[in-house]
């Protein structure tokens, strides 16, 4: 089976993977340009997401949908796996948001611009003031009502474990009293795992698991604390046992 799944990929799923990037990036950069940002730079998003997620003929699970109010901005946090994190999430959270992400993917050809275009937010570090600058894009899209989706490992990971933390996205939330949702992402590891036999996918069920809204018990330190902890927790416990446990991530 899986010599038969590695030769669909190489003649069926990876031109049709292709042509969906292709059209989706210059739709959205498109879109974007002369219309509704927060439409063109979600809605396309979403349809790739899936249409990736279908073609490779993966299968997915979602639970958690009613833990999610009509109308309220959320800060969604939630371990990384691995690159099948960006289709799950983008197909399958049914939630209009913005990603924060490295400004290294900027590079990308024809997808670093759209999602330029889209305004995602770019979190560069490379010095005092490119952070702060992408934390203020952050602050400013959360205000204008939108929501926010944070990998706050900051990478991917190279076992399928959780790394740590960082506090960026929970001092965002803190100081804009919104909500946290933990996403516990499971089985992106196996499609894709980092360092192994990079130009094929691995077939695999997956699971998004959305659970329900960290709510601010006051502001300050105690309150990043305690939505850090809960999350990180929360998350950690909706993992299946093969990949609970803290392991450090080199790369963060």
């Amino acid at each position: 089976m899986t010599i038969l799944y590695r030769i669909y990929q190489l003649l069926i799923a990876a031109p049709i993977c292709l042509i969906a990037t292709l059209l989706t990036a210059v739709t959205v950069t498109i879109g974007c340009t002369l219309g509704d940002g927060h439409f063109w730079g979600y809605y396309p998003g979403r349809w790739w997401g899936r249409v990736i997620i279908r073609v490779l003929l993966l299968p997915v699970k979602v639970e958690g949908h009613e833990h999610l109010k009509k109308g309220q901005s959320y800060v969604f946090v939630s371990n990384h796996q691995g690159a099948f994190d960006i289709f799950l999430i983008y197909g399958y959270l049914g939630r209009n948001f913005k990603w924060m992400m490295k400004h290294q993917l900027r590079k990308i050809p024809f997808v670093g611009r759209a999602c330029a275009a889209a305004h995602h937010i770019f979190v560069d570090k490379r010095g005092p003031s490119r952070i702060r600058e992408s934390y203020e894009q952050a602050r400013q899209t959360l205000r204008e009502g939108m929501s926010l989706v944070v990998f706050p490992e900051g990478s991917r990971s190279f076992t399928g474990h959780m790394g740590k933390f960082r506090r960026g996205a929970f001092m965002l939330a803190d100081e804009l009293q919104l909500p946290v949702v933990p996403l516990t992402i499971n089985g992106s590891f196996n499609v894709k795992p980092r360092m192994r036999d990079i130009y094929w996918v691995f077939w695999h069920p997956l699971r998004l698991t959305i659970h329900e809204p960290i709510l601010p018990i006051g502001q300050g330190a105690e309150n990043i604390s305690h939505a850090e902890k809960q999350s990180y927790d929360v998350i950690m416990q909706g993992l299946v046992p093969e990949y609970q446990g803290f392991v450090e991530n080199p790369d963060q």
